[in-house]
């Protein structure tokens, strides 16, 4: 292979560099794994070959090891990475300075090495310590990568809930949340009004906090985001520094940039008691004897959850939530009039869902989350946080985490499903103003590790 055809081909069409950690695309075009991720992630969705324009099948790129093996060859070959002609002779031997010591971090020649080697081998070829160099840089890289893309996650995530908190806004999740809330208080114990107005008046006051803490948090990920968009970047032009100034690199600076990454705000309202709930609930309740049992894997309410919660990740980065084993059972009762309260016990459930549903969505298989007639509010953990949902429509409930019992009420003339934390005797959330047109069943879904 002639010289200029071994430049051609251990070059990066998109930096018009040699290649830095080469991926080859199912099309057979390659490039630098960092060049692909940027084009990719500021490119036109979906990720497609930036020469052919072909969708590959499978982002979870291996680096090329051959062609790998290529660019260490044209680096040793080319013109390109040469040292200086003053630094690279010996004064003393008059021979080529092509070998680095491990002590004193300079350049010697064979024979300075030789005379000096004794014990333990400290001296190593220019070329291939500057390689082990360009490797622990591309590990760097990886990881630094790798906290882009979760920062990304992070950071749409945060951008969504503050869409939710943002009062200015006619839908919002505080005013449905006060409207939940002044439904129950007067449902419940009309003379407590002076309890009711503080309550909400401290909900008003943990929103304002709490859309301000988004907010700093959401300034805060960005800022970030550019900071380590910024140091990837100086990661990917030392790559290309001559073998020289490549080995007199020192990353701990960039490593400990990583370890301060900002976390997520967790928006939790206080579950505030409301006096006399669960005990005016227990008038209502009723025995519910389980019907149509089952363990299973796979729940779609759960999986259509995690595809709503999740954000694509970039190139390089493989993200998959763990499965877990799910037990499902509806009520061998239906409800077609009346008012009925039941309790389920949910410590100890990584994921859980409990309400009333119709009789079609008990037969239909798919169980999807957009389906009509449920009524259901579901708890998912990711990350080792909990969180709270309830549909159909679909849409997040922004408080703390129930332990133990969660009370289910039905007014099925008054058209209110309402869900509570029995610890607390506090509200959870409530769907309000339904319209029920056929007959009602309880449902029951917990899932384990």
């Amino acid at each position: 292979m002639s010289s200029k055809s071994l430049q051609n081909e251990v070059t990066c069409s998109l930096c018009v560099k040699y290649f830095i950690d080469p991926v080859t695309l199912g099309c057979g075009h390659s490039f630098c794994m960092p060049c692909l991720c940027f084009y990719w992630e500021e490119g036109q969705q979906p990720p497609h070959c930036p020469v052919c324009k072909e969708t590959p099948h499978q982002l979870n790129l291996k680096t090329n090891t051959n062609l790998r093996k290529l660019v260490l060859l044209a680096r040793q070959k080319g013109p390109c990475d040469l040292p200086n002609p003053a630094e690279e002779i010996c004064e003393i031997h008059k021979y080529t300075k092509n070998f680095f010591c491990k002590v004193t971090k300079d350049v010697r020649c064979l024979l300075c090495c030789m005379s000096e080697q004794q014990g333990t081998p400290r001296h190593g070829s220019l070329q291939w310590t500057a390689e082990e160099y360009r490797q622990k840089l591309l590990n760097i890289m990886r990881s630094v990568w790798k906290k882009i893309q979760e920062n990304k996650r992070n950071l749409s995530r945060e951008t969504n809930k503050i869409r939710t908190w943002d009062v200015s806004k006619k839908v919002c999740f505080i005013h449905t949340w006060k409207k939940m809330k002044q439904t129950e208080y007067w449902k419940v114990f009309r003379l407590v009004y002076h309890e009711e107005k503080h309550h909400l008046e401290k909900t008003e006051e943990e929103s304002r906090e709490i859309f301000q803490q988004l907010k700093e948090s959401q300034y805060n990920m960005d800022l970030k985001q550019k900071l380590l968009r910024q140091i990837y970047e100086e990661l990917k032009e030392l790559c290309h520094k001559p073998d020289m100034e490549l080995i007199q690199v020192r990353t701990e600076a960039w490593r400990s940039v990583q370890l301060h990454m900002p976390r997520p705000v967790v928006p939790q309202l206080s579950a505030w008691p409301i006096p006399g709930l669960v005990d005016w609930l227990n008038q209502f309740q009723v025995y519910i004897a389980l019907d149509n049992e089952r363990v299973t894997r796979h729940v779609p309410v759960f999986e259509d959850l995690r595809c709503v919660q999740a954000v694509p990740d970039g190139p390089g980065v493989d993200y998959t939530p763990p499965r877990s084993k799910y037990f499902l059972a509806w009520g061998a009762e239906s409800f077609t009039s009346g008012q009925h309260y039941w309790e389920v016990d949910v410590a100890g459930c990584c994921n859980w869902a409990v309400g009333f549903c119709n009789d079609s969505w008990t037969r239909d298989s798919d169980m999807v989350l957009d389906s009509e007639g449920i009524f259901l509010l579901l708890c998912i953990r990711e990350n080792n946080q909990c969180s709270f949902f309830t549909a159909s429509p679909l849409s997040p409930q922004y408080v703390r985490k129930t332990l133990g019992h969660v009370g289910v009420f039905l007014d099925y003339d008054g058209g209110v499903v309402s869900f509570v934390n029995v610890a607390r005797s506090s509200l959870i959330c409530s769907f309000l103003s339904c319209s029920f047109s056929s007959p009602l069943k309880p449902f029951l879904c917990s899932g384990y590790p």
